[in-house]
């Protein structure tokens, strides 16, 4: 069978089509802010961003904007001594079993199980690809069990249940083909385990988290060391579960991405590594932080990861330049803190019903401001919503200051991202429920 091809950026961020950061599916995926129950003044939402903004998302058209210098002097050579080197993994299906990405219809926005939470801010999607999810799902399962060792049987009902395939081709609807999905979903799926293993429900504790994810980062960002003691190292990235999948999916990740992508990765996974810290801190010492501490840490303990990593599995690359301007920094952190407090919401009963106080937004404001649960859950709602509409702001404040294509196209893919977290969220009903608070 053959081996699959190249993963690196496909072609130069400037041959790309210039979106708007939201797609286009149809009149129906508009924002949607479902009806709420009346509650206690809060603060004015930051307004979402102007139409007209909106309309610059779509980037520069006519005559002449193709001749931009700035554009010009971002465009790669012809010969990247960068370019990407494709991963030597096992054998890829024959070329019929690898699905394209099918083109949605306007119609076909995503309807499966599950209720969205009523007053959330949102963005409905179109259903993702059958074909890519059901090829992503098996392949997973394969690198999880016979690459990785991932998990024991008894916990395959629980791998099932994650339906990682689904949100990865929610989130990554413009990934070339099955290849760019895959990077995405290993690292989901191993910065998950690490989530269960070292700080969850399967053996994880706050005891030594610090030492046990060190470690694991490792696995990310290599000791440099001595010849005498580089053979231990070597030998512990095998040693368990979260550490074997950090390893292998890293790996496919730096032969597909060019050097700063990967470093983008690493400095972000030490991001989400500080936040469990300093979660494990606040549990051992049985603090309840204020609330605006908790959104501190949750500004790391955080999915930033997942969406910026949006321009390699898309095939292309935002420079390293561009993706440290303070406002691309802005909006991104905005991305990522509305995607997570998503997650504090549809797992609001999941992790009432675990063992211990488990913090979340609704907790910790119900806490320190003496609200009740369902008040304190729905200004929890009114929290993200701010969040969703300062990211929107945000990112069209820079595709309008900076309308270069790899800019827009990484703006889009960002906000595609946060839509398609938000419903694997809503249509896993496996893994939540919502609050009886209707």
């Amino acid at each position: 069978m053959p081996a699959p091809g190249p993963l690196g950026p496909t072609a130069p961020a400037s041959q790309q089509p210039t979106p708007s950061i939201r797609p286009a599916v149809s009149a129906s995926t508009e924002p949607v802010t479902p009806p709420a129950p009346a509650l206690a003044p809060t603060p004015a939402p930051v307004p979402a961003a102007d139409p007209g903004l909106r309309r610059i998302l779509g980037g520069p058209t006519g005559l002449g904007t193709s001749s931009l210098s700035l554009a010009r002097a971002l465009k790669p050579p012809a010969s990247d001594p960068y370019m990407a080197v494709a991963p030597d993994p096992a054998p890829a299906p024959e070329p019929d079993q690898v699905p394209p990405a099918s083109s949605v219809s306007a119609s076909s926005v995503s309807s499966s199980e599950g209720p969205v939470v009523p007053g959330l801010y949102h963005h409905p999607v179109p259903e993702p690809d059958p074909a890519r999810v059901e090829e992503v799902s098996r392949r997973i399962k394969r690198w999880a069990e016979d690459e990785v060792q991932l998990y024991p049987e008894e916990w395959e009902g629980q791998f099932d249940g994650f339906s990682v395939g689904r949100y990865m081709v929610a989130c990554h609807p413009d990934a070339p083909g099955i290849d760019h999905l895959m990077l995405a979903t290993r690292l989901m799926v191993a910065e998950n385990a690490l989530d269960d293993c070292y700080c969850e429900d399967h053996g994880g504790s706050p005891i030594g988290l610090g030492g046990r994810i060190l470690l694991a980062h490792t696995t990310l960002d290599h000791l440099h060391t001595t010849p005498e003691y580089a053979p231990e190292w070597e030998e512990s990235l095998g040693s368990d579960a979260p550490r074997r999948a950090y390893r292998s999916a890293m790996d496919y990740f730096v032969r597909a991405a060019t050097p700063s992508q990967s470093d983008r990765y690493r400095h972000d996974m030490a991001r989400l590594h500080m936040g469990y810290l300093a979660e494990a801190a606040w549990a051992q010492t049985e603090y309840v932080p204020e609330v605006w501490e908790y959104l501190a840490m949750r500004q790391f303990n955080n999915f930033r990861p997942c969406p910026t990593i949006t321009d390699t599995v898309g095939g292309y690359e935002l420079p390293a330049d561009l993706h440290a301007l303070p406002k691309m920094q802005r909006a991104i952190a905005l991305a990522g803190n509305a995607a997570t407090i998503v997650n504090d919401l549809y797992s609001y009963t999941k992790e009432l019903d675990s063992p211990g106080l488990h913090l979340n937004l609704p907790v910790v404001i119900a806490r320190r401001e003496q609200l009740s649960e369902r008040d304190a859950y729905l200004k929890a709602v009114e929290v993200h919503n701010q969040l969703m509409h300062a990211f929107e702001a945000a990112a069209a404040e820079v595709a309008a200051e900076c309308p270069l294509p790899s800019v827009l196209r990484f703006l889009k893919g960002v906000a595609t991202w946060v839509d398609g977290n938000h419903d694997w969220h809503r249509t896993n009903t496996y893994r939540y429920s919502l609050p009886d608070f209707w």
